[in-house]
């Protein structure tokens, strides 16, 4: 009778994972080839590798919406998707949709409505705006609140976040 420990039983034969991988991700129109462990998340990869620090973590299991940025016009939870998932895709993060000095309108909407206090959850906030746009899915005020309550502020801006998400919608400013 083999034990679990004798050489040829399943348990010591066991596969193991590779401690890094070649992924190719395509970010703000940039196409970036990193070595990342499999199991590296979207957001470990944009904010460890590529420094790109907009993308906010806060509770890394997808409940804060801080870690909120387009994957091709839709918006995800960062935190909860694997970098290896999202090659092939186009990934917006909030440091790629201003053109030049020129903020994108939901950008400008955000301070023309002081819809921030803070600022930690306003990137995911303003992707997810975006988002919101893109998908199509918002009809009414009810649907904003609803289709936005995965973002979260502690500071308590909702008002004003909820106003420029209608007035976004009104002029249909997606990416």
């Amino acid at each position: 009778m083999n034990s679990e420990n004798e050489p040829g039983n399943a348990v010591s034969q066991r596969p193991t994972l590779p401690d890094s991988r070649p992924v190719t991700l395509r970010v703000n129109g940039t196409t970036h080839h990193l070595q990342l462990a499999p199991w590296t998340s979207l957001l470990d990869a944009l904010r460890e590798h590529l420094h790109l620090t907009g993308t906010k973590k806060g509770c890394d299991h997808g409940q804060c919406g801080a870690c909120t940025l387009l994957v091709d016009g839709k918006r995800i939870n960062s935190c909860l998707t694997l970098a290896v998932m999202q090659q092939d895709k186009a990934i917006t993060t909030v440091e790629g949709l201003a053109q030049g000095y020129e903020l994108h309108p939901v950008q400008q909407a955000f301070i023309d409505h002081d819809a921030f206090q803070c600022g930690y959850c306003t990137p995911g906030q303003i992707c997810s705006v975006i988002g919101l746009v893109n998908e199509g899915q918002a009809k009414t005020l009810d649907d904003i609140k609803d289709l936005m309550s995965g973002n979260v502020c502690r500071c308590g801006a909702y008002a004003n976040i909820i106003q420029v998400a209608r007035e976004a919608l009104e002029r249909n400013t997606g990416l």
